[in-house]
C-alpha cells in the first residue's frame, strides 16, 4: 500500500471515511466498465434491469425483448418485422442483453 489517502470530505454534514490511494483508484476501475459496441449481427434483445418503461430510450419499444440487427455501428430493433426503435451500437450494448440469433429468417436488407 502506498499510504497516501485521499482527504476526507464533507457530504451532508457528515464525513466520508479516507481511503488509501490504491484502494480508491481500484473502487474507481470497477465503477467504469469497459463497453464495446455491438458487433455486426442479428440478436434477441433485451433492456436491463431494472427496465425504465417511461422515456425516449427504447426500452419501452424494446420491452419485453425483440429482433436487433447491428451493423457494428447502428442497431435497429423490430418487432413484427416493423423497425421499433434504434440508436448507435455503443448505447445498445450498455443499455441491453443481447443472445446472438443463429437462424434469422428475416428478408430486411437493413444490416
Amino acid at each position: 500500500m502506498s499510504g497516501r489517502t485521499i482527504a476526507g470530505q464533507r457530504t451532508r454534514g457528515r464525513e466520508r471515511a479516507r481511503l488509501p490511494l490504491d484502494e480508491w483508484q481500484d473502487r474507481m476501475d470497477m465503477s467504469r466498465k469497459s463497453i464495446s459496441a455491438l458487433p455486426s449481427g442479428h440478436y434477441w434483445a433485451v433492456p436491463h434491469a431494472p427496465v425504465l418503461l417511461d422515456g425516449p430510450d427504447g426500452h419501452e419499444e424494446v420491452f419485453p425483448g425483440a429482433h436487433c440487427i447491428s451493423d457494428g455501428k447502428w442497431v435497429s430493433f423490430y418487432k413484427d418485422d416493423e423497425e421499433v426503435w434504434s440508436c448507435n451500437a455503443l448505447y445498445a450494448a450498455a443499455h441491453f442483453d443481447f443472445v446472438p440469433l443463429l437462424n434469422t429468417t428475416r428478408t430486411t436488407t437493413d444490416a
